[in-house]
């Protein structure tokens, strides 16, 4: 299968763009299991992206995925160079690095270039091998790790001239980043770039850039239609608190549903989210870092998938919370730790095969 061509967009000598972490039964890490996880936009001091999440960040990444033997992919916008400096992000952040070490002295680190770190190829001394994209090889289905801003043709063209104006005309006034996560029409341009390319060539994507978590091609909107449709057909069979768990599933569904339907615009809603009526799932999104009420991440295995929502008790998701979701607690903390989908990848590659 050919690289996509947007994979060599970005060269230097820190530059490896055939990195291969082999999952497989039979492969180099037989039974290893990734973490994939994006845009954390590390700051300093005043607007500080990361600020509201980093403890809890810095206690998943530490207390769960380290110590169970994970590798750790950092899938692009991990320092927020577009605002601050190298030096005084990592002084800020300087237990999270500590973190990053430990993965990186065990080779279980790879750190992938967003449009917001690009600035880190140019880095002498930066202390982690970069790459543009990262295939992982399960022994089903291949996979593809890359930021996703490599399917804009702004932020593949003019990112220098976005970043000298978000650090001396936006910063100093206040003003927010302008990104395509910020752009429904801009985000559905990338992930579609994204879609088409894995559909041509019968394998996954795993991206970030957009802040949007996706699985299986399906937005968090697409989803929850679809599970408030499943919990309907089981409710008529349903009884005592069978009956009552699924009436309280579907109300809090329901209003994460006009939640979103608030945020998004109307037109963009209405649409398949990739012109398709039923689409391929060969799409992923680790969403970002820096949610309002907590962090979404890909977990990959050689045998399945999962999109996992991390968040503090008492401020996560109310749907969360009060749905049948599994949560597992992160002994001596606050910290939990929810699955909102997983899937076997065989069964996914099964209907890559059979839809697309």
């Amino acid at each position: 299968m050919a690289e996509p061509s947007f994979f060599s967009d970005i060269t230097s000598r820190h530059f490896n763009p055939n990195a291969v972490l082999d999952i497989s039964k039979d492969g180099r890490i037989p039974g290893g299991k990734v973490l994939i996880i994006s845009d954390f936009h590390m700051g300093a001091g005043k607007r500080d992206d990361l600020a509201r999440n980093g403890g809890l960040l810095i206690s998943l990444l530490e207390e769960y995925y380290l110590e169970s033997g994970w590798h750790l992919v950092l899938n692009g916008d991990i320092e927020e160079l577009q605002r601050h400096s190298l030096e005084h992000i990592q002084e800020r952040w300087a237990r999270l690095f500590r973190v990053f070490d430990r993965f990186a002295a065990e080779n279980r680190l790879y750190k992938i270039i967003g449009n917001h770190d690009e600035e880190l190829l140019f880095k002498k001394n930066y202390p982690y091998t970069l790459y543009n994209a990262i295939r992982i090889d399960t022994g089903i289905i291949p996979v593809y790790v890359y930021h996703g801003h490599q399917g804009s043709n702004i932020y593949r063209k003019y990112n220098k001239l976005i970043g000298a104006g978000i650090r001396y005309v936006l910063k100093p006034f206040g003003i927010m980043n302008i990104s395509s996560a910020s752009s429904p029409h801009r985000r559905y341009h990338v992930e579609r770039k994204a879609y088409n390319f894995s559909l041509k060539n019968h394998c996954l994507s795993i991206i970030g850039h957009t802040h949007r978590p996706l699985f299986e091609s399906l937005s968090r909107f697409d989803y929850i239609k679809f599970e408030i449709e499943r919990l309907c057909r089981d409710y008529p069979a349903a009884v005592g608190e069978d009956r009552e768990r699924i009436e309280t599933e579907v109300s809090a569904l329901r209003r994460e549903l006009g939640k979103l339907r608030r945020k998004e615009r109307r037109d963009v809603l209405r649409q398949s989210l990739y012109g398709d009526d039923l689409p391929v799932p060969c799409l992923f999104n680790s969403g970002c870092a820096i949610g309002k009420k907590g962090l979404h991440t890909i977990e990959l295995s050689g045998e399945d998938i999962a999109l996992v929502y991390w968040f503090t008790e008492g401020q996560g998701r109310r749907f969360v919370s009060r749905g049948a979701y599994r949560i597992e607690k992160l002994e001596g903390t606050r910290h939990r730790r929810a699955v909102l989908n997983q899937d076997r990848l065989d069964y996914i590659l099964a209907r890559i095969q059979l839809l697309g």
